[in-house]
């Protein structure tokens, strides 16, 4: 598994700099955030120190009204309440084509609405897609799968989804899952179960899955065998907001806060509360394991708080531990892929246990509720699809890489 750049609102210059430091990344482009000269420069920039790019349409909400989604030219301007009028879906993805041929992706993401519902309307409005991209170009799709929390806790909704995938003959998928509540960790069993199950499901198809809008938490997506996961700096890259391809959406980077992320708790916390940790004899076991330069400031002082240590170097800090997090996640057998995230989640909890008698608490980023939902999910994909999995796994490590 691998882990891709999700691209969004102030990251150009972070995927600059992560690109080069990584030995070469996939970055997935943001329309909703760059507008074409910006993706077109940062595209150049990117694939000039070793890396891709990939484009993602951001369809998601067909009446979507952000200024800068809305200005690029293959957004349709025919979509109205029964849909697209005419030849209009053809019209946007051979504009969707241009765009891409521009920017030199690898694939071409095709566009894929949000599912409330997996219903026919839907399931037609995906076929629709994928036929007006084969007739548009020659280039490797990966089809949007874009579905709502509540679409992915019906377990009858996935099996929809996996039925219409097993008639279909693509390259990949692009997978965006809605979290329950809008959460940034989740602590729902059956929706992670259904995430893994959807996601392995797909790669028994022979087919490549990216895991998009990711955080930490998507290390489980290893055990399914997925290609890559993708996550970037703000809350809204690392989970999935609709509401953020909206106008009317407030941008968390108006409510500033600075988070270290901890990997060995798989949690982050502000820097008052690091300070307590230093001041109760805690600075090495808040240490990242394994560590990243981007910590370093934070370790070499007394106060935290007091090291200058910039919202930059949290974001880079993040990406680069949860880079080495997602390399370490990869194994060579199920068995051992599963054992490795059971004993990340066995030290997460015991390491948020030690943290919690000092008074060391993240009540909004804490992973102490979702251990025990990657523990049950992790059950219920050893019993749906371990012995898939166990007998094609060095097919899936071996093509884990997305050419």
């Amino acid at each position: 598994m691998e882990l891709y750049l999700q691209v969004g609102w102030g990251m150009m210059e972070h995927c600059r700099t992560l690109c080069q430091e990584l030995g070469g990344s996939t970055a997935i482009l943001s329309p909703r955030d760059l507008d074409e000269d910006q993706l077109i420069r940062l595209s150049t920039e990117l694939r000039g120190l070793g890396g891709s790019v990939l484009l993602d349409p951001q369809f998601y909400l067909p009446r979507a009204d952000h200024h800068r989604l809305t200005s690029h030219a293959y957004w349709p301007d025919d979509y109205n309440t029964t849909g697209f009028a005419g030849d209009g879906r053809q019209v946007m993805t051979r504009a969707l084509v241009a765009c891409n041929r521009r920017l030199q992706t690898t694939h071409l993401i095709v566009p894929g609405e949000r599912a409330d519902i997996v219903d026919e309307l839907w399931l037609e409005s995906q076929r629709g897609f994928l036929e007006a991209a084969r007739d548009a170009t020659d280039q490797p799709l990966i089809m949007t799968i874009c579905l709502s929390a509540e679409a992915i806790r019906s377990n009858d909704q996935i099996n929809l989804v996996m039925e219409q995938a097993e008639q279909m003959s693509i390259s990949g998928y692009y997978l965006v899952a809605e979290r329950p509540g809008l959460a940034y960790l989740v602590d729902d069993p059956q929706w992670l179960a259904n995430t893994l199950d959807l996601a392995a499901g797909l790669r028994r198809l022979e087919t490549d899955v990216i895991v998009g809008y990711s955080n930490h938490q998507q290390l489980i997506m290893a055990c399914a065998g997925v290609n890559a996961i993708a996550s970037g700096t703000w809350m809204n890259v690392r989970s999935f907001f609709p509401d953020k391809f909206r106008s009317s959406y407030e941008d968390e980077i108006k409510r500033r806060a600075t988070w270290y992320y901890c990997p060995q708790a798989l949690s982050e916390y502000t820097l008052p509360y690091l300070d307590i940790g230093f001041r109760l004899g805690l600075r090495d076991e808040l240490m990242p394991d394994p560590p990243t330069p981007y910590a370093n400031p934070i370790f070499e002082v007394s106060q935290p708080s007091a090291s200058g240590w910039t919202e930059s170097d949290a974001f880079r800090h993040y990406l680069t531990a949860l880079n080495q997090q997602v390399h370490s996640a990869t194994c060579r057998s199920f068995v051992e892929a599963v054992a490795t995230h059971r004993a990340l989640l066995d030290r997460a909890e015991g390491v948020l246990k030690r943290f919690r008698e000092h008074g060391i608490s993240s009540p909004t980023r804490g992973f102490q509720d979702a251990v025990d939902a990657n523990r049950a999910a992790l059950i219920i994909l050893e019993r749906t699809h371990g012995p898939m999995l166990g007998r094609r796994w060095a097919d899936f490590v071996s093509d884990a890489h997305h050419e």
